[in-house]
């Protein structure tokens, strides 16, 4: 299994427990490995049959302006089952950073999860 990633992709969401969170939108910092099988696209330079990193983005900004969530937690388990099922990508580790949400954490605190076969 091959690794396509995608790493520093920033979204703006509704996310946080806290009432104030909940009137605004903040950044969230999300760095994804993606399991892909790029044999069928280099053999022929097929680009159909490559794992379209521009349609994931697009679909994980579309996912994040539409969210309201309390925790990343849920953010993530969800993010990660939507690319699953609408790309059929087998396996997806995603670290999902919250910068600012602890202000000592300078690089800021999150979640990361990894589903799916490898």
């Amino acid at each position: 299994m091959d690794t396509v990633f995608i790493e520093g992709l920033e979204v703006d969401t509704v996310i946080g427990a806290y009432d104030w969170e909940r009137s605004i939108r903040q950044c969230l910092r999300l760095d994804l490995y993606l399991g892909w099988d790029n044999r069928p696209a280099a053999a022929g330079d097929d680009l159909s049959k490559a794992l379209d990193y521009a349609s994931v983005s697009l679909r994980i900004q579309s996912f994040a302006s539409e969210s309201q969530f309390l925790l990343v937690e849920t953010f993530a388990e969800r993010l990660v089952e939507l690319l699953m099922s609408e790309f059929q990508i087998p396996w997806v580790r995603l670290k999902l950073t919250k910068p600012g949400a602890v202000p000592a954490a300078s690089g800021g605190v999150g979640v990361e999860i990894e589903r799916g076969c490898r």
